[in-house]
């Protein structure tokens, strides 16, 4: 097999297996081999190989996880944002709105829009993501959602239990999630997902979702305490749920359940962003011990972005992370939310996922927010974006 140094590296990012630790390496190099990072060294170190890319001094990171993303719709919700800037205050309903636009989309309308979002998802520098339903809510358009992402990505998530469609029943709506579309979905689904919150589903209707979706063999992940604290982080917890995303509002008693988990926080800066919320504080969770993620959490209705570096900046300035608690969580700990542990490092043996950054270290992503930074991004040793 063809292998590939990569030189001259000012900056090697290395997120340690400690939560929110990065190590550096100065004057780096590593080889590519079969899609596998094969050694990682100093530069005067390393072995002659097939071919050599020079990154000119510059600072490599792992690619970024996206382990929250609803990119599988059609349309956009750009007026519902203008009236929550103008002060009008967010609610779960806005979904209903998607949903009428993505049932009548078509499957290549869908694989389109799709597409153009995870090749800016590519520009930031995102080398894996997630993919979630959640926009049908029937049998039909759930099982075409989750057919086109699996075009895409191993980690895909039925999430049937967004919201309750207009004009359906709450209780016979969960028993369809739990019986007929799970059946239909599951071979294409990896993870279940529920919206637990308020607006959406209470506690009881998100136990039976996600034990039925436990039960026809898929892996546990939930939307919690975004607008209200129903309860469901205990729930998570419980069902060790990979990730419990959002927690906006968490209680110490949350906290100190997580922290004695295997269950990630995965903390979505843009849902806070555009919706005018409060930022959860990450410093109290990872005072706590708690395994910290940051998603994009990627939807038209309350957090249109694919920019992981913007997500970077705002957590930074509002919600209490360090540049390398944010670059960490948005690598190592991404992947965590998907208990993916072949991703999210630069080290040898994994994969070789990976953005070459227009700056000379890390601090830049949060240092100069808004300018594109990400120069190349690397999935498998292949480059994916670059410019």
């Amino acid at each position: 097999m063809t292998k590939t140094l990569f030189t001259n590296i000012g900056s090697l990012v290395m997120p340690a297996t400690e939560v929110g630790v990065l190590e550096t390496l100065s004057n780096a190099a590593f080889v590519v081999e079969n899609g596998l990072v094969a050694w990682v060294g100093d530069v005067a170190a390393a072995p002659s190989c097939d071919l050599v890319v020079d990154v000119a001094g510059a600072c490599v990171i792992p690619g970024f996880v996206d382990s929250h993303a609803h990119i599988m719709f059609a349309g956009s919700r750009e007026q519902e944002f203008a009236a929550r800037m103008a002060g009008v205050s967010y609610s779960a309903g806005g979904i209903k709105t998607t949903v009428s636009k993505t049932r009548a989309a078509s499957d290549e309308e869908l694989r389109s829009n799709a597409q153009k979002l995870i090749a800016e998802l590519y520009q930031s520098g995102v080398t894996h993501f997630e993919i979630k339903s959640g926009y049908g809510l029937d049998v039909e358009t759930e099982l075409r959602s989750l057919k086109i992402a699996r075009e895409f990505t191993e980690d895909t998530t039925f999430l049937g239990a967004h919201v309750v469609p207009q004009d359906q029943d709450p209780q016979r709506y969960v028993e369809l999630v739990s019986t007929e579309m799970l059946s239909a979905v599951k071979p294409y689904a990896k993870w279940i997902d529920v919206f637990c919150d308020q607006g959406a589903f209470d506690l009881a209707q998100t136990r039976k979702v996600l034990k039925a979706g436990i039960a026809a063999g898929l892996r546990p992940r939930l939307h919690a305490n975004q607008i209200a604290d129903l309860g469901a982080i205990a729930l998570a917890v419980e069902l060790d749920c990979a990730s419990v995303d959002h927690c906006t509002h968490l209680s110490d008693s949350d906290i100190e359940l997580l922290a004695n988990s295997n269950t990630v926080a995965t903390l979505l800066p843009g849902a806070e962003f555009s919706t005018r919320s409060p930022y959860p504080d990450a410093a109290r969770l990872f005072a706590a011990g708690v395994t910290v993620a940051l998603a994009t959490d990627c939807n038209p209705g309350s957090s249109f972005t694919t920019s992981m570096p913007f997500c970077i900046a705002v957590a930074v300035r509002d919600m209490g992370f360090t540049i390398d608690q944010a670059v960490w969580s948005a690598t190592r700990g991404g992947a965590l939310a998907l208990r993916d542990e072949t991703r999210g490092t630069l080290r040898a043996g994994m994969r070789a996922d990976f953005a070459i950054l227009d700056a000379p270290n890390h601090l830049f992503l949060a240092y100069r927010p808004g300018v594109q930074l990400v120069a190349a991004t690397y999935v498998g040793g292949k480059k994916v974006y670059g410019r």
